[in-house]
């Protein structure tokens, strides 16, 4: 196996006997063979599109398929095999119903012919022998381009997912999806060429979370500010971890009046400023703190454990008992609720567990600033700086991670000045999401925008503000200090470089898969930066 698409990777340069986070060599090239066959499938998508053939199911699929390999989603290798097999049967359907339109599938690449082995063992084989990633070009840095595209690809199709699943999807998105997968197979593209298809992935993918936005808040309604317990309460329990509203809508409908407390885990912290999911007397508070805690936690918790999306290593088995899992999300040994969403299993399992002895009172954090709420209070924003109370704003976020030097995020949000706001999203802000910072004249020093996906509420946010000062967004005094993890990390960086926004500091580490001259093309065209060694030193160079 070789697999360096996320931040963690061993040894800063790409895990090759098994993952970091848990994934084993069966699972990551069976991952590479569906990744192979699906480009198969999207190249008959594209020529069909061409004919007039239109087909959101295998649309839907691919983008499933492709999400299914970002990291930390899926480790169940029988599942693999399902998939894989599944998109050869699409591929070879779709091409005879573009054949018999008129339609000439004319590609050379391999995955348009690649016939699956009979069984589970022979699949394996042929993904070892695909060797997928070291096989994308033999030029390095141009292999480098199709990694910084694949893995951007992987985080659009994630996204493009959540929103189809709350009835928001556009074919065009779905086109980009299947034309950008079937664009790495070629092998004559030059760096001009991969650079702009890493840019149409950044812009699409701003569609896909506007899609999400839609999806969230026309279902759930627009996130308030809201006051969220860190504690317990005493009685059962029901985790749930992840980022899918929809699965924590329906727990929620079929707990009610059972007794189980509902409580959120990682990037579902801000599901409790939705008017539709925070009205549940039930829906109790926010269980966990950062990623490097979260096999403890999971430990320690009283009740069932309900994994929505990517979100966590490999549960091990101290808990595994206590955990299912929905959507894609699979693990052997660990139950899974089917597309029927009866929770029936997680209800029982947490109602034989013990839950939590007594109420613990550990505070609260607020959350709910995304764009509604902050335009909302747009004219004391643009008045506080224009009257000098607010020098800067800085975005702080990103994912979060067990490796050394997230600490850093923790120290730049406590030694920023009191003078600066600091907006926030996804699981980055479990190092600081605690912390006492005050506030600037009624508005909280630190805004918490929501999940990963909300970065299409922050760029909204950002781009009022440009309006309000007539300047354009790098000229406002807003700095972007990152962390990353996986895919959808990456994606959301090539949404704000198809933006033109620059001067973006990253971290803890630079991308593995990144080449020391695709580096350089970055730094030139968009001017990014790794963190500095410590906060005081960027915050220095950033506020002189």
């Amino acid at each position: 196996m070789f697999c360096n698409q996320c931040e963690q990777t061993a040894k800063g340069t790409g895990c090759d006997k098994i993952g970091v986070c848990g994934k084993s060599e069966d699972v990551a090239v069976l991952q590479d063979l569906l990744t192979h066959a699906t480009q198969g499938l999207a190249i008959v998508a594209v020529e069909g599109r061409k004919q007039g053939i239109v087909d959101n199911g295998v649309d839907r699929f691919i983008c499933e398929a492709t999400f299914a390999c970002l990291t930390n989603v899926d480790f169940d290798p029988a599942r693999f095999d399902a998939w894989i097999r599944k998109t050869v049967q699409l591929r070879n359907d779709l091409k005879a119903r573009v054949e018999a339109a008129g339609g000439r599938v004319t590609s050379d690449a391999a995955a348009l012919s690649f016939i699956p082995a009979p069984d589970l063992a022979g699949l394996e084989a042929q993904g070892a022998e695909l060797d997928f990633i070291n096989n994308l070009d033999d030029n390095e840095d141009l292999r480098s381009l199709k990694q910084i595209a694949l893995y951007g690809i992987r985080g659009l199709a994630a996204y493009t997912d959540h929103a189809a699943i709350l009835g928001q999807s556009d074919d065009e998105v779905f086109a980009a999806v299947n034309e950008l997968l079937a664009v790495l197979t070629r092998k004559d593209l030059g760096v001009d060429d991969l650079v702009a298809a890493a840019m149409k992935i950044g812009e699409v993918n701003i569609r896909a979370m506007q899609l999400l936005d839609a999806g969230n808040t026309g279902t759930y309604g627009h996130p308030v500010p809201t006051p969220v317990p860190l504690g317990a309460k005493a009685g059962k329990a029901i985790l749930v971890t992840g980022h899918d509203l929809k699965d924590l809508g329906l727990l929620l409908e079929q707990t009610q009046g059972k007794g189980i407390n509902i409580y959120t885990h990682g990037e579902m912290l801000p599901c409790h400023a939705y008017p539709e999911l925070k009205k549940y007397d039930h829906f109790h508070g926010h269980y966990g703190t950062a990623w490097q805690n979260q096999q403890k936690e999971m430990d320690a918790f009283p009740g069932s454990i309900l994994f929505t999306t990517n979100c966590i290593q490999k549960p091990r088995d101290t808990y595994k008992d206590n955990v299912f899992t929905t959507g894609l999300v699979g693990w052997p040994d660990v139950s899974h609720i089917g597309d029927d969403k009866d929770f029936t299993p997680v209800i029982e399992r947490a109602l034989a567990l013990p839950g939590f002895a007594a109420d613990e009172d550990k505070g609260e954090v607020l959350t709910g600033f995304g764009r509604n709420t902050v335009m909302g209070v747009a004219d004391k924003v643009i008045e506080g700086v224009k009257a000098g109370a607010i020098k800067h704003f800085f975005l702080v976020g990103g994912c979060d991670g067990a490796k050394p030097g997230r600490n850093y995020y923790t120290d730049f949000v406590e030694q920023a000045p009191a003078d600066t706001v600091i907006l926030t999203l996804a699981c980055g802000k479990f190092r600081f999401f605690d912390k006492k910072i005050g506030d600037i004249g009624g508005i909280p020093r630190l805004l918490d925008v929501g999940q990963c996906n909300d970065a299409y509420s922050a760029i909204q946010i950002a781009s009022a503000l440009a309006e309000a000062f007539d300047c354009g967004v790098n000229d406002l005094p807003l700095s972007m200090i990152l962390s990353w993890y996986e895919q959808k990390a990456c994606v959301i960086l090539l949404s704000l470089f198809s933006l033109g926004i620059q001067d973006i500091r990253l971290g803890p580490s630079l991308p593995a898969f990144i080449t020391p001259n695709v580096l350089n093309v970055l730094v030139e065209n968009f001017a990014i930066k790794p963190i500095a060694e410590t906060a005081q030193e960027d915050l220095q160079t950033i506020l002189a």
